[in-house]
């Protein structure tokens, strides 16, 4: 049966927002919900904070450039740390007796290179030494995470932990700008690319959880992606090219997962028909020459991306959408 869940982030300023969306995911995405991120409570909330906040052996602090690596950890980087052990705290209470599935986020080694800088500037993504030491510490720290998500829902048999990459397609293109902003860091090699993703899905996979790999930017590289032993991929139907195609069907043919991005992740002011979201799949699945009867387990309905900017109405009707869709393929 195909499945529905949600990328990660979701609307909301406060604490309380923070509990009601887990309460949102627990009621509207039965078979696959996920622990809610809301970014709108300030930098120790979003992506690159909470993913130091769960990563060991490190020190980080805020700077008006961003997050900087650090000798020891600075009080942002506390706060971080204090804020994703207080959600986890309100996903253990809130979820306490579910059973099933779920699933986590954490953001990807090649992200968090390109937006966390080296302590005497510019970002860890500049130095070949560093950048490896963070993603080994990032390999640790998910292993951990994973560890105290067992810990906390006794009643999950399977853990999804999705890993973050939206700049994955900068960092191999050489897109990513230096500190000055006048020029671009230079592109990484295939093979480190690939290795570093590969010491977090085998920290992922070797703790007892699947590991996909999320990206809803466009020319994202889905080919090395798939070759780093994930379990499912997830990215936004739309930002996937011609050349994208086979490296998905590979993916569904050999049992693994496809996580489509099909409903919109703000508000389109107009009605959305699941009727041709159904369709739109159903589409696709046949340009790959893929019977949805056979692959249909192996599929997950999503919005496009994050929800943190949508409206806490839409977000709602996103992931009511999400599941309506699932069900009709």
């Amino acid at each position: 049966m195909t499945a529905a869940t949600g990328v990660g982030s979701m609307p909301g300023t406060t604490d309380a927002e923070h509990a009601e969306a887990v309460r949102l995911v627990l009621g509207e995405l039965p078979d696959l919900p996920h622990v809610p991120e809301l970014p709108g409570r300030g930098v120790t909330a979003a992506m690159t904070g909470r993913t130091l906040g769960l990563v060991d052996g490190i020190g980080a602090d805020l700077q008006p450039a961003g997050w900087r690596l650090t000798d020891t950890s600075g009080v942002d980087h506390r706060r971080a740390r204090s804020l994703l052990a207080q959600d986890l705290d309100t996903v253990e209470e809130v979820a306490q007796g579910w059973t099933g599935a779920f699933k986590t986020q954490v953001t990807g080694p090649w992200t968090l290179a390109a937006t966390v800088e080296k302590p005497r500037g510019d970002k860890v993504l500049s130095d070949h030494g560093a950048r490896r030491e963070l993603a080994q510490a990032l390999a640790e720290g998910v292993r951990d995470h994973v560890a105290d998500l067992r810990r906390r829902l006794r009643g999950v048999d399977r853990l999804v932990v999705q890993v973050d990459e939206p700049a994955l397609a900068a960092v191999l293109a050489g897109q990513v700008p230096t500190a000055s902003g006048f020029g671009r860091h230079r592109s990484v090699d295939l093979p480190e690319a690939s290795a570093h993703l590969e010491w977090v899905v085998a920290a992922i996979t070797g703790a007892g959880a699947e590991a996909w790999v999320h990206s809803c930017a466009p020319q994202t590289p889905w080919s090395l992606v798939a070759g780093t032993g994930v379990t499912g991929l997830s990215a936004d139907l739309a930002m996937l090219g011609p050349a994208d195609l086979d490296t998905f069907a590979e993916v569904l043919e050999q049992g693994r997962t496809a996580a489509l991005g099909v409903v919109p992740s703000t508000d389109p002011g107009s009605p959305v028909s699941d009727a041709r979201v159904v369709e739109r799949v159903q589409r696709w699945l046949d340009m790959l020459g893929l019977d949805p009867e056979e692959v249909g387990d192996r599929l997950v309905v999503t919005p496009t991306c994050g929800l943190a900017g949508a409206g806490s109405a839409w977000a709602s009707q996103a992931l009511r959408l999400a599941t309506v869709v699932a069900r009709n393929l």
